[in-house]
């Protein structure tokens, strides 16, 4: 059997452009919520901007997605941006306004995945071609959108969930929980790669990305759609 390039470039093209709509509209909304609230790091730094490239990190959205998308025939993609720096201290209010800059991404995230279930009311208004195009990003974006917004309010930093939690927990709960900031990207790698992995080996179900992400991530993808007309 040969190797279908039109399907798997047709693949990447309807995955790329939600991804990076999600990511960049994701890091921009950080940038945004923390220039408004005092810290103007982020504005100075060119990150509050709507350019993809501003936010791209060769890596985590280029490489990764890529190699995962290749590897997996397109089931699987994972990936992350380049973070927007805020300075906390400059805040005025800095344990609630990180709150705030935290939860400005998953917010966004929500709001597009909204927004583009919204679209797909567009499509039968296009040629067949663009409209089935249109319909793979849209339904993607959707998804993409919602799995950003779940996974990054997971309560452990550096996710945005982490920040919120550090924000809202009880000063001495919160510096425990910040010490794992620095470790906390490898912890979260471990748990969607590494643990289920383990677990194939064991005979044991590890999937904890999809217990914790990717199973709230498609009842609610079915409940926008309901929401919005489209089912």
């Amino acid at each position: 059997m040969g190797f279908d390039l039109e399907g798997l470039m047709f693949t990447v093209s309807v995955w790329a452009l939600p991804l990076l709509v999600a990511i960049t509209f994701h890091e921009a909304a950080h940038g945004f919520v923390a220039w408004r609230l005092g810290d103007n790091t982020a504005y100075l730094r060119g990150r509050v901007s709507f350019n993809p490239l501003r936010h791209v990190d060769p890596f985590g959205t280029v490489i990764l997605p890529g190699l995962l998308l290749l590897g997996s025939g397109g089931k699987l993609m994972f990936g992350f941006a380049k973070p927007v720096p805020v300075n906390f201290s400059r805040l005025g209010s800095p344990r609630r306004d990180m709150v705030l800059v935290a939860l400005a991404g998953p917010a966004i995230n929500v709001v597009l995945a909204v927004i583009s279930a919204l679209l797909m009311h567009t499509l039968p208004h296009m040629s067949g071609d663009v409209s089935k195009w249109m319909a793979y990003n849209l339904s993607n974006s959707v998804y993409l959108n919602l799995i950003l917004a779940i996974f990054n309010m997971l309560p452990f930093p550096p996710l945005d969930g982490g920040r919120v939690a550090i924000g809202l927990l009880p000063h001495s709960l919160a510096i425990s929980l910040a010490r794992l900031e620095r470790v906390g990207f490898l912890i979260i790698l471990g748990g969607i790669f590494l643990l289920p992995w383990i677990g194939e080996k064991l005979g044991v179900n590890l999937h904890v990305f999809w217990w914790l992400v990717a199973e709230p991530a498609t009842i609610l993808y079915k409940w926008i759609f309901q929401l919005t007309g489209l089912i």
